[in-house]
């Protein structure tokens, strides 16, 4: 797979509004190809905006100073983007419609749509790469269930599948283990370490540190709306610096590259 230099994500001095709450007010960060990333901060910090920002769901203030770009362009089609940037969220997950058969969820990510409508005639082709996504994912055996009938862990693979099927470059994970079991959690996990070790670059978006894939090197902490930290994971992804983004003491606990927050006793 094909990897720019040029960063996927880049804003300067970025100002942006959901509704009447601000939550950037100078946003300055740079995502490169190929660095795999977690953004990682409390609920409530600003990783769902940044991610609206990325998918253009979130447009910020035109003003002097400040510049935001996707792949080098300040302008950005829509269609391409989708081509470029999977994503696979939460959101989408608890909104997608309950009887669509496990293989149209697949193809659907080749139409930007939710389920495949009358305009949407998937070729032979791409019902073969939507099935050859699903047997790489463990999921061929679903291919025609429905997906209101799949447990959280096959729901949230499924998304997957569909923000794969058409090989971005880039693959934003919204929360990707909230509310799975140990084993969904492990099977999806072990699905973003292959992915990664590929030559896809992910980006994970989380408040849970469980999250973060050994094969994580970058981490951005944001608290508030701001970058409050930058840089190489094992340097950031400490009990200090994360104490201070989550304004409570941690404790983290690493175990053959993984790593778990506990609660650690103020007064001890």
């Amino acid at each position: 797979m094909f990897m720019s230099a040029t960063p996927y994500f880049e804003a300067i001095s970025v100002e942006a509004w959901l509704g009447a709450r601000r939550v950037f007010n100078d946003l300055t960060l740079s995502l490169q190809p190929g660095e795999p990333t977690v953004l990682l901060g409390p609920n409530g910090a600003g990783k769902s905006a940044l991610i609206k920002l990325i998918n253009r769901q979130l447009y910020p203030v035109v003003k002097p100073g400040s510049e935001l770009k996707l792949f080098g362009s300040s302008t950005v089609n829509l269609w391409d983007l989708r081509q470029r940037i999977g994503l696979v969220s939460s959101d989408l997950q608890s909104g997608y419609i309950p009887t669509v058969p496990a293989e149209d969820v697949v193809l659907s990510g080749l139409f930007g749509s939710v389920g495949l409508g009358r305009p949407q005639r998937p070729t032979q082709q791409q019902r073969a790469e939507a099935l050859n996504q699903l047997e790489q994912l463990g999921l061929a055996d679903l291919r025609g269930q429905a997906f209101g009938h799949c447990s959280d862990g096959q729901r949230r693979r499924l998304l997957l599948a569909r923000a794969l099927i058409h090989q971005p470059e880039v693959l934003v994970l919204d929360e990707p283990i909230n509310g799975l079991d140990f084993k969904a959690k492990h099977q999806l996990l072990n699905s973003l370490r292959q992915l990664s070790r590929t030559g896809t670059t992910l980006l994970l978006v989380t408040h849970q540190l469980e999250a973060v894939i050994p094969e994580v090197q970058r981490a951005v902490l944001i608290k508030r709306g701001q970058i409050v930290a930058d840089g190489p994971a094992a340097a950031l992804l400490t009990s200090a610096s994360l104490s201070a983004c989550f304004d409570t003491p941690i404790t983290v606990l690493e175990e053959g590259g993984w790593r778990q927050a506990v609660p650690r006793n103020s007064e001890a």
